[in-house]
């Protein structure tokens, strides 16, 4: 468990895609060299931020395999492997362990919700497998992990630790009693860490500028952690991972493919990103240009 642990910058990676909707392989290795450059100590394959969700499970399953055979001896491959179907929860996390993977990250039953109880099962097969991060982001599942459930989980062999979204009250808790921690908030990371004794963060901000994310994670700096809020906020003014996608698309480094139903920012919200981007050295960001984009040049895929 130290090496999992010991990783204070966890990069939930982005999958790019083709003209035709593929996912685009030279270009995700290009992400993920970027992240290697920057000094992230590992990646999460196919979650919220690379569409898991958007994914086949065959296209799932290959980019984690994929992830491994490139970068398994350079990062801590994380398969997002989770599901709210307890049984594909566990085929998909057979098979990614089968694929080389470190560790998966499992979330609790979305939509269709279970009862306390049958969260807490539902984690034990998916723990009983291999050494897991459990993912606490209400805001999506519509169910908070509690400190009840998550205090219960972290007795199981494989319980590598929580990616948050609760706060950092509730990881200060969690520290507390040894159970490891990676806030899963990008704006509130910084006093996570330092403040709060988080072990780190499992970011989105990262995609676009790891080095910066680096800095934060590696000692405290309120001024730099002032100056990216404005850039952080702005990479959720809507739901995670249309921004991300976008500035990545602006910077250049993806091409301008979309897998629906997400959408480009407009060109207002292109234009409050390309000021806050602006605004940071271009050697620290991800990508080799930077522009605002006109409406035309997106493309949607099915």
């Amino acid at each position: 468990m130290n090496k999992f642990k010991a990783a204070s910058l966890i990069t939930a990676i982005k999958t790019p895609y083709t003209a035709e909707g593929e996912v685009d392989l030279n270009t995700y290795d290009i992400l993920v060299k970027k992240q290697i450059e920057g000094g992230v100590d590992g990646i999460i394959v196919g979650g919220t931020t690379g569409e898991g969700h958007l994914l086949s499970w065959e296209e799932h399953l290959i980019l984690i395999a994929h992830s491994v055979h490139k970068f398994g001896d350079k990062l801590l491959i994380v398969g997002n492997t989770g599901s709210n179907n307890t049984s594909e929860a566990i085929k998909a996390t057979q098979h990614g362990f089968a694929a080389g993977m470190d560790a998966t990250l499992q979330i609790n039953p979305y939509y269709g919700r279970t009862s306390i109880a049958g969260v807490i099962e539902h984690f034990k097969h998916t723990l009983d497998i291999g050494p897991a991060f459990i993912y606490n982001v209400a805001s999506r599942t519509g169910q908070d992990l509690t400190p009840d459930i998550i205090e219960k989980l972290a007795k199981h062999k494989n319980f590598i630790g929580v990616k948050e979204c609760g706060g950092n009250e509730r990881i200060a808790h969690y520290e507390k009693q040894g159970i490891a921690c990676w806030s899963g908030n990008d704006d509130e990371c910084h006093d996570a860490r330092h403040q709060h004794g988080s072990h780190g963060v499992i970011s989105v901000t990262s995609n676009i500028i790891p080095q910066l994310m680096r800095q934060l994670m590696d000692n405290e700096n309120t001024e730099l952690n002032t100056r990216l809020q404005g850039l952080m906020q702005w990479l959720f003014c809507e739901p995670n991972p249309i921004a991300i996608n976008t500035a990545l698309m602006m910077t250049g480094a993806v091409p301008t493919n979309f897998r629906l139903p997400y959408l480009a920012l407009t060109k207002t919200q292109r234009q409050r990103g390309f000021d806050l981007l602006s605004d940071l050295d271009s050697s620290d960001l991800v990508g080799d240009s930077l522009s605002v984009l006109e409406d035309e040049v997106f493309k949607y895929c099915i």
